[in-house]
């Protein structure tokens, strides 16, 4: 069927949409000012944080197996979540389809939004570091849920689309850290044996 009939997925996914715009404007017309309109889009950057602290994590033996996890749940992140998700939904992002909404304060991305990669992006980290060091990970995960809701925030990413950059993120920081404990664990007896 085609011209003026919706498909059910057309209807759920509308309804979601509409949903998930309800909620970003609640969010601008609730708490929007000059101070939080300065900030977010910096603390938005954070999860670059995230990256760069994976990576020097490896050069300190006490860090470098959760180094390594948040190495790999990263890099899951971004083919699971960049290359495939993103391409393979291709919902477009609020900023792109809510014409009320002009006042970007960051550049308007041009890839799709589903899901967040910036959330899946820190939240993996945080709990791959959370996995190695509680009084690390802790305030790690504060600061992706930060990077989470500054996506709202600024408009660039729907509701959905962070809970589940979210909820991926943490999947792929458990196999993350399975993988390098078991690795880590074979290098030990490798290492006792010799």
């Amino acid at each position: 069927m085609g011209g003026i009939f919706l498909t059910h997925k057309e209807v759920i996914m509308d309804a979601i949409t509409q949903f998930d715009l309800n909620i970003l404007h609640a969010i601008h017309d609730g708490i929007s000012c000059g101070f939080l309109d300065a900030v977010f889009p910096k603390l938005t950057l954070l999860c670059y944080l995230f990256i760069g602290a994976a990576v020097v994590f490896l050069f300190f033996r006490k860090f470098r197996q959760g180094g390594a996890a948040m190495c790999g749940a990263i890099l899951l992140s971004l083919l699971v979540g960049n290359l495939l998700l993103k391409n393979l939904v291709a919902r477009d992002r609020p900023c792109w389809i809510d014409p009320d909404f002009l006042q970007l304060l960051v550049s308007v991305p041009k890839d799709f939004s589903f899901p967040s990669a910036h959330t899946m992006i820190s939240v993996s980290a945080a709990a791959a570091l959370f996995h190695y060091s509680k009084a690390l990970g802790i305030p790690a995960l504060v600061i992706a849920a930060l990077v989470g809701f500054s996506r709202l925030y600024l408009f660039v990413h729907f509701p959905t689309d962070v809970l589940a950059g979210a909820v991926i993120g943490v999947i792929l920081a458990v196999v993350s850290c399975i993988v390098t404990d078991k690795i880590a664990a074979s290098i030990k007896s490798k290492k006792a044996v010799n």
